[in-house]
């Protein structure tokens, strides 16, 4: 049997700090949406409070393919949303798993890696 080294996913989430996170190096304060399909982008959301219907279906549009599952981080500490937010998720077939934002980028790296179609949504709050 022989064996390969993984190739890396172009995005990696490689650290993480109070308050912000590190993709390829490069560290971002602003919450994120990070798909290895289609990038990474600003997720316009600072609170868990104001998180609405469409900040969910962004996650469509923004994945370019259809994620099979989106990874949500809540923040500092896990919180769940109401179901109608997920429902243009749910209505589509993609998963939706939330825990709390580190938890959340672990397990982006680990599906990503696999070569999963993974979208993390990543709640940073200041």
């Amino acid at each position: 049997m022989k064996l390969h080294a993984d190739t890396p996913h172009q995005l990696a989430i490689t650290a993480l700090g109070e308050g912000w996170v590190a993709v390829n190096g490069e560290r971002h304060t602003t919450s994120l949406v990070l798909s290895a399909s289609s990038g990474l982008r600003v997720w316009p959301c600072d609170r868990f409070d104001q998180l609405t219907p469409d900040h969910f279906h962004e996650l469509i549009d923004a994945a370019g393919t259809l994620p099979e599952l989106v990874v949500f981080g809540s923040g500092r500490r896990l919180r769940f949303v109401a179901p109608a937010l997920l429902r243009s998720l749910v209505e589509r077939g993609i998963g939706v798993e939330t825990m709390d934002t580190a938890a959340a980028c672990r397990t982006y790296n680990i599906l990503a890696a696999e070569g999963r179609r993974v979208t993390a949504a990543l709640l940073l709050e200041p």
